[in-house]
């Protein structure tokens, strides 16, 4: 009787082991950066995540929630457009964000993921007139802090 308590808390013991050691990977390697609050989109919130790939490239994915419409910021824009700084002090386009409301929920989400060569430093969403801008515009909507990825 004892013989099986035994191997039933150590199967317990290792099923434990196992799965913490198989999710510690995928949680603690990508690095999360929430957005400051906005004066321009007080609702809106968000998060950016940078990961580092096997090739030295950096995996940036931003999601985005209660975004207000382009136009209902400012009229005569048309998209928002993600921007990153990089450690070379330059503003990469990463790309447009794409938005989505779910099927039972109102919450307004857009969201972006992309690879760069570059190491970022910063992230920031900009309105803009189209999605092949060389450079941000001066309506900065939403903006991490400066931060530092290995």
């Amino acid at each position: 009787m004892k013989t099986k308590k035994l191997k039933s808390l150590s199967k317990s013991i290792f099923l434990g082991i196992f799965v913490i050691a198989m999710v510690i990977p995928f949680t603690s390697c990508a690095k999360k950066y929430t957005f400051r609050n906005s004066s321009i989109v007080p609702g809106a919130d968000g998060y950016v995540k940078v990961k580092k790939d096997k090739n030295k490239n950096y995996i940036v994915k931003v999601e985005v929630s209660d975004l207000a419409e382009v136009d209902r910021v400012q009229s005569s824009q048309t998209t928002y457009v993600v921007w990153m700084e990089t450690d070379e002090g330059n503003a990469e386009n990463l790309g447009q964000l794409k938005s989505s409301t779910s099927f039972l929920s109102r919450r307004h989400k857009a969201s972006l993921e992309t690879v760069s060569s570059y190491r970022p430093v910063k992230i920031f969403i900009t309105t803009e007139n189209g999605t092949n801008v060389q450079y941000p515009g001066r309506q900065v909507v939403l903006t991490t802090e400066n931060f530092k990825v290995k």
